[in-house]
């Protein structure tokens, strides 16, 4: 893993964000992007400081990319933009307003153990995939 490589930061707890994790992994075959639990040290590390000081609460994806730091819908449009298929045609979405667009991220984030589940502790990488997830 290269490092430059895009970083997506992700609640490792979180049954919606395991299942975007997978759908990121297996449309991004030139294995681009790395990964970092938020609970985990390198999530910790690389979460940018007044994002939000309890990583344990925070209630978005986070790309680091080129230095900078994205969230909410932002980050998930950036990152379908640079998958593979169809997907990428989906980051049309980044015209409409951040307010609109965060407004609808955040109704499903504030709701995404209800409605997808909790784990009691974070998912385990595969051997094949361990190399792209940061610890």
């Amino acid at each position: 893993m290269r490092a430059d490589s895009p970083t997506i930061l992700f609640d490792g707890v979180c049954n919606l964000c395991h299942w975007l994790v997978q759908f990121i992994i297996e449309r991004d075959p030139t294995a681009r992007f790395q990964f970092a639990s938020l609970q985990s040290e390198a999530g910790r590390q690389l979460l940018p400081a007044g994002l939000n000081a309890d990583a344990q609460n925070l209630d978005t994806v986070v790309l680091v990319e080129n230095g900078r730091v994205y969230t909410h819908s932002t980050a998930v449009l950036r990152i379908l933009r640079q998958l593979a298929g169809p997907w990428r045609w989906l980051s049309v979405g980044i015209v409409l307003p951040a307010f609109l667009r965060d407004a609808a991220y955040r109704l499903v984030a504030r709701n995404r153990y209800r409605w997808f589940g909790k784990q009691e502790s974070c998912w385990l990488p595969t051997p094949e995939l361990q190399a792209r997830f940061l610890r």
